[in-house]
């Protein structure tokens, strides 16, 4: 079972928060724990935050960082801001560097060398079996953070990366993402998880826009400040802007296109994900389809009707064409039309 536990403040008080699929006998399990509750708000099961649950749940007892580690991560925090780095790169950013410093909590920050990075991919990294993109974001913040200050032992184009891992991107049939659009009758989550497919759009993305974004007049969505902090347009289908407009007929929305509960309030990302669970269910899909899988379908879709990659480049924001390019590797088209030797048996 695949599942992740973290601390978190609910409700003024500190608890540890377990996310996991949904699974009748972990849920049967987790009721028998003391203080054991379901947050809808969170859409997680949470517990105390004691030794037990911790080490119950493999989360380490975080270590006091010494005073000059401290004041690296704020000065950190402020440069990335200075540099309008966005949030959710920063918060990143600064685990990361956090992880590493943490390590190396008793040596001077000025005598921390490159043999110490090695050393922490050894002993931390490939210890605890954490994955190469993590990896990389460690060294991304390590780059990053030993470039703006002075008086450092590592050098910093001597620093490596680790062997990319070749991952094809998870795509569903036409006929299955028909299945999870159709699933809700709720237009609003119909409407969400519809715009991700029909635009190709990331789950902050969807999020972010606001109902001025919407250009009815010449069938675009405009979404802006994306990843890397690019403005770009998508085309809207005739059928999804008929939809949109049913929607907002119903909800009309005034801060985001798609607001929660809270009156003008952006919609939760993890309430987002809960639409996409119950619309599995409905449809009686079994895969672990996330979000993003909705989004690499709609560009997998495109290159198999014939779109070239290079707007399907522009359509997803891809700052490299060798971004795109993975697409080639999971379209069914060309696959289709080989004949297998073993038919001429």
């Amino acid at each position: 079972m695949n599942w992740k536990a973290e601390i978190k403040t609910h409700k003024g008080q500190k608890r540890v928060v377990v996310y996991f699929d949904y699974n009748s006998s972990a849920i049967e399990r987790l009721k028998q724990l003391e203080d054991a509750k379901w947050s809808k708000t969170l859409s997680a099961w949470h517990l105390p935050d004691n030794s037990t649950n911790r080490k119950r749940f493999g989360i380490e007892q975080e270590a006091t960082l010494n005073t000059d580690k401290i004041a690296a991560l704020e000065n950190f925090v402020v440069y990335l801001r200075t540099k309008r780095y966005s949030s959710s790169t920063i918060k990143t950013y600064t685990e990361a560097l956090k992880s590493f410093l943490s390590f190396y909590n008793l040596k001077p920050l000025e005598s921390i060398n490159n043999s110490d990075v090695i050393n922490y991919h050894h002993q931390f990294i490939l210890k605890n079996k954490l994955s190469s993109s993590y990896q990389n974001q460690i060294i991304n913040a390590i780059k990053l953070y030993f470039a703006i200050i002075k008086d450092t032992a590592i050098q910093i184009n001597k620093i490596y990366r680790p062997k990319s891992e070749k991952v094809l991107p998870h795509v569903l049939s036409k006929a299955e993402v028909k299945k999870i659009l159709d699933a809700h009758s709720n237009i609003k989550h119909k409407t969400m998880l519809s715009m991700i497919y029909s635009c190709g759009l990331r789950r902050s993305e969807l999020l972010n826009l606001k109902p001025n974004d919407i250009d009815s007049d010449r069938n675009l969505v405009i979404i802006r400040q994306a990843k890397g902090k690019k403005d770009r347009i998508a085309p809207l289908s005739a059928s999804i802007l008929e939809m949109l407009r049913a929607y907002y007929k119903i909800y009309r929305p005034k801060n985001w296109l798609f607001e929660g509960q809270k009156l003008g309030g952006q919609y939760d990302e993890r309430s987002l994900a809960l639409v996409l669970k119950q619309a599995l269910t409905k449809a009686n899909i079994n895969k672990p389809v996330t979000l993003h899988w909705l989004r690499h379908s709609y560009a997998t879709h495109l290159l198999e009707a014939g779109t070239d990659l290079r707007y399907i480049q522009e359509l997803l924001g891809h700052k490299s064409s060798k971004t795109t390019e993975i697409y080639t590797h999971v379209s069914t088209k060309s696959l289709q039309n080989i004949k297998s030797p073993f038919d001429d048996l």
